[in-house]
Parts: structure tokens; sequence; C-alpha cells
């Protein structure tokens, strides 16, 4: 991934300053710019690391749950619902993965108008590789150590569960 022309300056922190003296104080609007290059930046590095396997990290994701399904099998909603993604991306995902011959389809037995998506042998020989590389650059995340990453999923937390995407424990 190219690296781009470093500013002499954090655009941010400007903007967060310039805003500050128009509107008066936003820390929220700051933090939101923030997470939202951050995801720039993540998206980037591991959609490099990914694609030489013909993957996004959409499908990288797919092919994972559906290693950690006991059969290597998952209905469509239920990828859907575990990934938090509409039926319709997940379709697009499941298809591209079968074209790529990473993934099998075929009808639900216990549902007659359901898909049952399964990782192939080759699916998981490029899940894994895939893995191994992107743990080797920590997902992007190598500013951080450990403490730092749990730290950050801790933080991120209340916002999901204020979205809605899980019953807190």
């Amino acid at each position: 991934m190219p690296k781009p022309l470093s500013l002499p300056f954090d655009p941010i922190a400007r903007a967060d300053a310039l805003w500050t003296r128009r509107w008066g104080g936003a820390p929220a609007m700051a933090a939101i710019t923030s997470v939202m290059r951050a995801h720039q930046i993540l998206l980037a590095e591991v959609d490099a690391v990914v694609k030489p396997y013909g993957l996004t990290f959409a499908r990288y994701e797919a092919l994972v749950l559906l290693t950690f399904a006991k059969e290597g099998e998952l209905a469509m909603s239920k990828i859907g619902e575990r990934l938090m993604v509409h039926p319709t991306s997940v379709t697009n995902t499941v298809d591209r993965l079968a074209a790529s011959g990473y993934v099998a389809k075929r009808p639900n037995p216990n549902d007659g108008r359901g898909t049952l998506a399964s990782i192939t042998a080759k699916g998981r020989e490029v899940v894994d590789a895939a893995t191994r590389e992107l743990m080797a650059m920590d997902f992007g995340l190598s500013a951080y150590d450990a403490e730092e990453c749990a730290e950050i999923f801790a933080m991120l937390r209340p916002l999901r569960i204020a979205a809605g995407d899980f019953e807190p424990e």
C-alpha cells in the first residue's frame, strides 16, 4: 500500500481546533473522524494481505466463520447473522467464494428455500495461509501491544451494544 504524504500537522487535530472555535467543543467529532480514518488505514492494510488470495477482508471473514462451524458449513442466513451483514451481501460474498473454489453451495435440507455454504479444502488452505500473514502483521494493529488491543476492543464494545449487535451478558 503506498504511504500517503506525511503532513506536518495532524489534520484531525486541526479540524477539531477549528470546529471548537466555530461551534464549540465536540470531542465526538474528532473521535469519529479518527475511527473512520483508522478504518480506512486498517482495511487497506488487511485487504493488501488477502488480495493475492483473491479475497477481500469480508470474504476472508466468511471463510474464517465457516472454519469455526462444526461441519465447515452454515446456512447463508446464519452467515449473515454472525457477520452482521445484509442477506444480499452474504449472497454476493459466498457467490464470489464459490467462483474461486473456496466454498461450495447446496440446498439446505432443513429449509426448502435456504442454502448451505461449506468451505472446501482449497478454501481451508487459503484461509490458513491468509491468517498466518494477517497474524504476522497483527491485522494492521502493530502500533499497539496486546493490552492496548484489548482496551480498544473494550472501548468499542458499549457502542456495539448500544447499536444492538448483541445482548450483553
